[in-house]
């Protein structure tokens, strides 16, 4: 087996200088047209220690995988891989739930028979958390952040249901800077639906999941940093939060869509209307997430695009892939329902005739590697368990502006174990649903929603 896994390499090797004109050991780059990466099979698994890096600067939260050895509480409570691609799964039927309802109740449905009560993506895949704390003297809670959802909300005391978090539900009577936002407030008449109780505005968020939070809505001082605060953020005080799971191991949820009761547009008076994060590679790296406009990377820019049925998604004009450095054959109207970049969904969404094509042109470059059994909705992988390096083709995103993202080799397969690696990308079941673009697929590149400029941009190299 190694005389002829020896040879197979030889002529992998000689394929790959063959089709790319570019060296496939700059890995960290950006090289248009790009054909293979070289990769070590091994440093595709995550490393059971954590190797953190401190962030330093003006707003600048580290993220953490929260099911990796970097979190701060872990738990015995694993998560499978399998779990996790079902919550994606979940994610995405409600999002596309979302936008499907919303197109409906724009040609004269009711948005309060179509909708939940306040829209939110499935909590249950947003595997990258932050930071924050709450309150005056200020609280840490865990929470994670979510590019699709907007009202952000933690777990209150008193908590007539309540999940356990890695901390103490927060606790609104010892806060001085604590109110209650009241019905009659402009704040409260913004959510998609809101009820009173005692005069005091109640929230709800109704995920498809079947998880829930409601309780009231709040002001209080947000800590971003230990020098900067954001005086009466509105969120919620969530007493009742059901149907989440301890493994979740965190409090809450900071939004960061474009509706206006979101972080970014809360804040966007005193830091700009910008933000911009840098995913690790794996979970035993970390990343970070920048409020603002300070220290933002030079980068490509790609036009951002505002759709009435669904204004909180952060919508970008795919349209069109590159695999191993050549352009798929796909009609740019394949991609007509939009295309959505998500933080919180973990793998990349196409129209289905997109990829039919994308799948069938990464199963010929990667024909030499013996195949492995499909893992829940990933059904091509890879048995690399004899391999000590590979040889994967590189996979670009093409926008209508001509702006390129390549995708790092770290975010082009799904590594459970080195038995089965699996391409990161399925379809959805019609070409009328909108893709997205999701987390894997955004590995250690710097993403910037400049959001005043109507702009994502993207550099290389953000962080590990």
């Amino acid at each position: 087996m190694a005389s002829s896994s020896s040879l197979l390499h030889c002529c992998v090797l000689v394929l790959a200088c063959l089709l790319s004109s570019h060296s496939s050991q700059a890995l960290g780059g950006n090289n248009r047209d790009k054909a293979w990466h070289i990769v070590e099979v091994k440093s595709l698994l995550p490393s059971s220690v954590c190797s953190s890096a401190k962030e330093k600067g003006f707003n600048r939260l580290t993220i953490i995988h929260r099911h990796g050895p970097c979190t701060p509480q872990p738990t015995n409570k694993k998560i499978t891989d399998a779990q996790i691609l079902r919550k994606d799964q979940d994610r995405v039927d409600s999002m596309h739930y979302y936008v499907k309802s919303a197109k409906k109740a724009t040609i004269g449905e009711s948005l309060s028979v179509s909708l939940p009560a306040q829209h939110g993506s499935s909590y249950g895949t947003g595997n990258y958390v932050v930071k924050i704390g709450m309150g005056t003297p200020r609280k840490d809670f865990s929470v994670v952040f979510d590019t699709g959802s907007d009202l952000s909300w933690i777990q209150c005391k008193p908590c007539k249901a309540c999940y356990n978090p890695t901390d103490p539900p927060f606790d609104p009577t010892l806060s001085s800077t604590y109110s209650n936002v009241s019905c009659s407030s402009k704040d409260c008449t913004r959510l998609e639906k809101s009820f009173c109780s005692n005069r005091q505005c109640q929230y709800e968020v109704r995920y498809l999941d079947n998880s829930t939070t409601n309780g009231l809505l709040a002001r209080d001082t947000l800590t971003l940093s230990p020098t900067d605060r954001l005086l009466n953020f509105i969120f919620g005080c969530g007493t009742n939060n059901s149907g989440f799971s301890d493994s979740d191991m965190t409090d809450g949820l900071i939004g960061l869509g474009r509706d206006r009761v979101s972080l970014i547009s809360q804040a966007s008076s005193k830091y700009g209307a910008m933000f911009s994060y840098c995913l690790p590679s794996n979970s035993s790296f970390t990343g970070y997430l920048s409020i603002g406009t300070n220290s933002v990377p030079k980068a490509s820019f790609t036009s951002m695009v505002r759709k009435t049925d669904s204004p909180s998604f952060y919508y970008i004009n795919l349209i069109a892939l590159k695999v191993g450095g050549k352009l798929l054959n796909i009609y740019s109207t394949v991609f007509s329902a939009g295309t959505v970049i998500d933080s919180g969904t973990v793998i990349t969404r196409l129209p289905p005739t997109a990829y039919v094509k994308l799948r069938d042109a990464f199963q010929q470059y990667m024909e030499m590697y013996p195949r492995a059994p499909n893992l829940d909705i990933l059904d091509t992988c890879y048995d690399l368990s004899k391999y000590r390096e590979m040889y994967v083709p590189a996979i670009a995103f093409v926008f209508s502006d001509g702006t390129t993202l390549d995708v790092v080799f770290s975010g082009i397969l799904y590594v459970p174990q080195e038995s089965q690696a699996c391409l990161a990308f399925a379809g959805n079941s019609d070409d009328s649903d909108i893709g997205i673009i999701g987390n894997m697929q955004q590995k250690t590149v710097n993403v910037i929603y400049d959001i005043a400029n109507h702009k994502i941009g993207f550099s290389y190299g953000g962080c590990k």
